[in-house]
């Protein structure tokens, strides 16, 4: 067991500032809810993987040029990611940033570079199946019968078509918006779109920076759900963490 060390000086042996106290949540102050998607309410790598997949196969039949210059789905994820240096200025729109790999990934195999729109649909189609956590039905239902409900993703998932539509308000993305989480800019286009302050939403989601930081950076209060147990990678804390939806649905009761 190591000792104490005594020949440091005064300084490096002090007691440390005190953390940064822990925002307590306030129940009483929300009249809304806004709710990230991906990896929020549903695993979204499952859901890519298979969607890629399928764009594959797809290409297959209908370019096989293409399907074997490009000949596993890694190579297709791999040109959508070079596309995001390509293509700054669809940076916040993941749906143009997947049709301009794919037609990239045409030209380049010589087959029809008109072929991305049909393939795109058939990605995107499959990238809406989503399988939903056991739990997310539950409380999107809790949280609908107590608070107005927005969507609010930097994804392309649209909740008409996955089956939870009606569970929501409003539903804001950043392909629309021009501005993706955390720019506070989306988290005041949904206090807008609920009609309340900014202070007056609770923000739910996975991502440490996206989501918890980027909501309390805009004045919401935040609730990370944080299922594998990360470590907070930030000073200031958010409002509460859980585990799960349900472990969300127990603390809002």
């Amino acid at each position: 067991m190591s000792l104490p060390r005594t020949d440091l000086p005064p300084s490096a042996t002090s007691t440390p500032p005190a953390a940064l106290p822990v925002p307590q949540l306030d129940v009483s102050r929300i009249r809304a809810i806004t709710l990230d998607l991906d990896d929020t309410l549903w695993p979204i790598w499952p859901t890519i993987a298979r969607a890629e997949k399928v764009l594959l196969q797809w290409l297959q039949q209908h370019a096989p040029a293409t399907a074997a210059l490009f000949g596993d789905t890694a190579a297709l994820r791999a040109i959508r990611d070079q596309m995001v240096g390509l293509r700054p200025d669809l940076q916040h729109d993941l749906s143009a940033l997947r049709r301009e790999s794919i037609r990239t990934a045409l030209t380049q195999a010589g087959d029809d570079p008109a072929l991305a729109e049909p393939a795109f649909d058939r990605f995107f189609a499959e990238r809406q199946r989503v399988q939903l956590f056991d739990d997310a039905h539950d409380t999107l239902a809790f949280l609908a019968s107590r608070y107005p409900v927005a969507a609010v993703s930097n994804g392309n998932a649209d909740v008409h078509v996955v089956g939870i539509g009606h569970y929501f308000r409003h539903s804001l993305s950043a392909a629309v918006l021009g501005v993706a989480k955390p720019d506070a800019r989306i988290f005041h286009a949904a206090a807008q779109a609920l009609q309340v302050q900014p202070h007056e939403i609770l923000h739910v989601g996975d991502d440490a920076t996206l989501d918890a930081r980027g909501a309390m950076e805009a004045g919401l209060q935040a609730v990370w759900i944080n299922p594998a147990e990360h470590a907070w990678p930030y000073e200031a804390p958010p409002h509460a963490t859980v585990g799960s939806l349900t472990a969300l649905r127990q603390l809002l009761s």
